[in-house]
């Protein structure tokens, strides 16, 4: 019991300003017995729990039987779950900078950029429950971020840094929102035990029954004539959505450029 309330306490104690980050702290002295231990092979145990079992699953507990160590031995390499699973992102995200530079003019390396993220969130299915909040300051993260910022930095229209964070900002937010209704869909037709199409088959009734109350005339438009595309089709015409805004702004912001240039 003691042990288990001070595992409990030590997961969620805050870390205390200027402490170093996980990125920083050096490992342990290598044992060869009972196990060589690494963080790599904590955070490659713990990977596959959660593509295995999901996100839920992964438990230093869990992570250390699986590697025939207690909990407490993981404690050696890491303090809290927390960095646990930041090392569990920022090793996805070491597996798509292995994909290569990021090729193209800024619209081709946006576009890259987001499908490296969906591929990645397809691949492990608990990854996208991981985006979204602060931003992840792993080597490989940053790397990944850098990467992103330097393939649009001093593009024609890209001049102002603020205008890149901008561009690489609103496409990441679409990429994690798409990703996330996608990821849903996923796990709601496992829950449900049907996929989309008998879920539709199942709700297509009761759909009809309300569009012919004629409360939902644009709904109906939607039913009856909309084409309805794979999800591939679906995702690459938001992000063209997202990318002609992008490219929109920037005509505009040219042509006041010019027009001050003129007025001069």
């Amino acid at each position: 019991m003691r042990t288990r309330r001070a595992m409990t306490a030590r997961q969620k104690k805050p870390r205390e300003p200027g402490a170093a980050l996980v990125w920083e702290r050096p490992e342990p002295a290598l044992r060869p017995a009972p196990g060589p231990l690494s963080r790599d092979r904590i955070v490659r145990a713990a990977i596959a729990l959660a593509d295995a079992e999901g996100l839920a699953a992964v438990s230093l507990r869990k992570v250390g039987a699986s590697l025939d160590a207690g909990p407490m031995r993981l404690y050696g390499y890491l303090d809290t779950k927390e960095e646990l699973l930041e090392l569990m992102v920022d090793a996805v995200y070491g597996e798509m900078a292995s994909a290569g530079p990021i090729p193209g003019d800024w619209r081709e390396a946006l576009r890259t950029v987001a499908h490296r993220t969906r591929r990645a969130a397809r691949a492990h299915g608990w990854f996208i429950d991981l985006l979204g909040g602060r931003p992840h300051l792993g080597p490989n993260a940053l790397a990944h971020l850098e990467a992103s910022l330097a393939a649009l930095s001093g593009a024609p229209g890209f001049e102002d840094i603020d205008a890149v964070m901008m561009a690489v900002g609103t496409v990441n937010a679409y990429v994690i929102g798409a990703i996330r209704g996608e990821t849903n869909e996923l796990r709601a037709e496992l829950a449900s035990g049907m996929d989309q199409t008998e879920w539709q088959r199942a709700s297509d009734g009761y759909i009809h029954r309300m569009i012919d109350t004629g409360r939902f005339p644009t709904l109906a438009k939607v039913v009856r004539d909309a084409i309805h595309p794979p999800a591939d089709v679906v995702f690459d015409r938001g992000l063209d959505c997202v990318l002609d805004g992008i490219a929109a702004r920037l005509s505009r912001g040219t042509q006041a450029r010019a027009g001050s240039r003129e007025q001069r």
